[in-house]
């Protein structure tokens, strides 16, 4: 497959009770996540069928539903899982997930923090031939 297209979603926000500090579990917030997903976008720009392609929208609900799931300590786990779920849909080459934590437990001012992350299907065969 030569999966060179994107699909973008950014700002999905949901809420989770991830973090290693006994308040985050028990109070939660929210988190907010952007993904890029590496497909051959190629069959549904012929036929123009959404079935062709990944349904971003279902992918959204997915997040959300990954970052309510059972809590993590860490924003590298859970952009792992996140990664890992989407891994596993037809025509996802490739996945980079970006997990923001925007009231991180920081104590001094600051705009963002963020993880960021890249994973490649383990069945996927990306351009040059690389696996």
């Amino acid at each position: 497959m030569d999966a060179t297209d994107e699909i973008v979603l950014t700002g999905v926000r949901a809420f989770g009770h991830h973090g290693v500090y006994a308040h985050e579990r028990r109070d939660g917030q929210e988190f907010v996540v952007d993904l890029t997903l590496s497909v051959d976008t190629r069959r549904a720009a012929e036929t123009d069928e959404v079935t062709d392609t990944i349904h971003y929208g279902e992918v959204a609900e997915r997040v959300v539903e990954l970052v309510g799931a059972e809590p993590v300590n860490l924003l590298e786990r859970l952009a792992a899982r996140i990664a890992d779920d989407l891994l596993t849909r037809d025509g996802v080459a490739a996945v980079t997930v970006t997990v923001h934590k925007p009231a991180a437990p920081i104590p001094v001012p600051f705009a963002d923090v963020a993880v960021t992350i890249r994973r490649t299907a383990p069945h996927a065969s990306m351009p040059g031939g690389a696996a």
